[in-house]
């Protein structure tokens, strides 16, 4: 059974975005039992599993001998044993890797400098000062996006793990109205959400954190 390492408890800005959250939701698309590794805080930073994970982060998992990172690369070994996450045919399954790596390469680095301005340094000048030109940026990838899926119910002619990133990659932007707001963005992100696997996925992950919840959150 696959194993999934993820984090005991993180702070409520952060709930519901962990990138574990990526795998469990295409683990519930294939219909994959897995198990759930919990780390302790700081647990993720003890060289045990700096072994499995070299900067500490999630997600990962492990399954008979196999121990892999980096939520592209996870989603991508999954998609090899489901049709649900991906087409059979040669052509689909690389168009299927192709968004994959768009929304981890093109799109998530834009979306996530707007985060980190706005989330970990929002009264900081130098942030203030650079924020207009990081939205206009991240406006830009976002409408190349739209122009895409205007029309489209998916990327694709079906839902794989390309939409199952992009969706995952957009929500980042949740504090803002950017996608919410954006008349096909907008939907397609809430289509991602409305997917029974996504809804089971989601509340797995939050049910971990209220289950862990400290007394008093750590500075």
């Amino acid at each position: 059974m696959i194993t999934l390492y993820a984090f005991k408890w993180v702070p409520p800005f952060a709930q519901g975005l962990v990138r574990d959250l990526r795998v469990r939701w295409a683990l519930e698309e294939a219909g994959i039992p897995y198990r759930e590794r919990l780390l302790d805080l700081g647990e993720n930073d003890a060289p045990p599993y700096r072994a499995v994970q070299p900067w500490g982060q999630v997600p990962a998992i492990e399954e008979d001998g196999l121990t892999l990172f980096e939520s592209g690369a996870i989603l991508l070994h999954l998609a090899e044993r489901s049709e649900a996450l991906a087409p059979r045919d040669p052509a689909g399954k690389a168009r299927t890797a192709q968004w994959v790596i768009a929304a981890l390469n093109s799109v998530e680095p834009h979306v996530q400098n707007l985060v980190l301005l706005d989330i970990f340094h929002p009264e900081e000048a130098w942030a203030k000062a650079r924020r207009p030109g990081q939205e206009a940026f991240t406006r830009m990838k976002l409408a190349s996006l739209a122009r895409r899926l205007d029309g489209r119910e998916w990327l694709e002619d079906r839902f794989t793990i390309g939409d199952l990133m992009m969706v995952s990659v957009l929500r980042n932007l949740r504090h803002t109205d950017m996608v919410t707001g954006d008349p096909v963005l907008g939907p397609y992100m809430a289509r991602g959400e409305a997917r029974p696997a996504f809804r089971k996925a989601l509340a797995d992950q939050l049910a971990v954190f209220a289950k862990h919840q400290p007394e008093t959150e750590p500075a």
